[in-house]
Formats: structure tokens, sequence, C-alpha cells
């Protein structure tokens, strides 16, 4: 069960991010475009083995489920160690992520103005990775208080 928790809630906690990532674009210049970053990424990406990467709505989904997953993973972490300690788990790897987009992108040879632009990018950046932190812990804490919910996690995950 401790793996199927640590997956939904790392999950929740990846569909908050991108929520407030695609949400917030649409509504506020300054918003982080983690997006773009993300596009760029899987561009070099491919071009770097030869293949002509996608373009437009094609790129921008595959960039929304990479980012999906590979926040899901991240945050799946969350639930792993002590219960009461969950919700400073949360925080911290929020944090880290959150810090780690406004400084690696860089050092990845990526484009760093969509979340550097302005401090209050940078600022919305690191709260938006930490909100998917505290969400991954709230729904993993939620998840081990509910014997109810822990059987319909089972149940789903027997599929």
């Amino acid at each position: 069960m401790n793996a199927t928790k640590n997956m939904a809630a790392g999950l929740a906690g990846a569909i908050v991010l991108n929520l407030l990532h695609e949400g917030a674009k649409k509504f506020y210049a300054k918003a982080p475009r983690v997006d773009r970053v993300g596009e760029e990424a899987i561009s070099k990406s491919l071009k770097s083995i030869n293949i002509d990467p996608p373009t437009g709505k094609t790129l921008f989904g595959i960039t929304l489920a990479t980012d999906l997953l590979s926040n899901a993973a991240f945050y799946s972490m969350v639930g792993s160690g002590k219960e009461e300690n969950i919700l400073w788990r949360g925080a911290g790897f929020g944090l880290a992520a959150g810090v780690g987009a406004l400084t690696l992108t860089k050092p990845l040879g990526l484009n760093d103005e969509p979340v550097n632009k302005s401090v209050q990018t940078q600022i919305l950046t690191v709260t938006w990775y930490l909100i998917g932190g505290l969400a991954a812990a709230v729904v993993a804490r939620g998840i081990s208080d509910k014997p109810k919910f822990q059987k319909l996690v089972n149940s789903l995950a027997s599929f």
C-alpha cells in the first residue's frame, strides 16, 4: 500500500502544481512559464539524438505529460518516512523543486527567463512548487488516515 499511497499523493501534488502553472499563465503576465522551459528541454533533447521535435499543441501535450509524470515521481517521495514529519517533508521537497527550477535552467543549457523574469515570477515559481509538495503531503496523510480510502486505492491498484 505504501507505494500506491505515495504514487497517488505524488500525482495529486503534480496536478495541483500544473493547475497553478496553467491557470495563472492565462491571467498574469509575470506568471512562471515552466511549460516553455519544458518545451525547450524536450526539443533540445530530441534534436541531440537527431529527431525532429514536434511543435505547437503536440509539443505542449508531450511537455505537460512529461511534467506531470516527473513531478508525480518526485512528489511521491514525500510520503516516505515518519508520518508526523510528512508536512515538513512536503514543504522541503516543494521548496527544493522550486529553487531547482530557478537555479538549474542555465546550468542545463536552458533559457531561465520564463522562471526568472521578475522577482514576482521567482516567488511564484517557488511558492507553486511548495504548494505542490504540501498537496502531496496532505493527500498522503489523508490516505493514511482513512481505511475506506485505502481500500479504494488498493482496489484501483489491483487493475
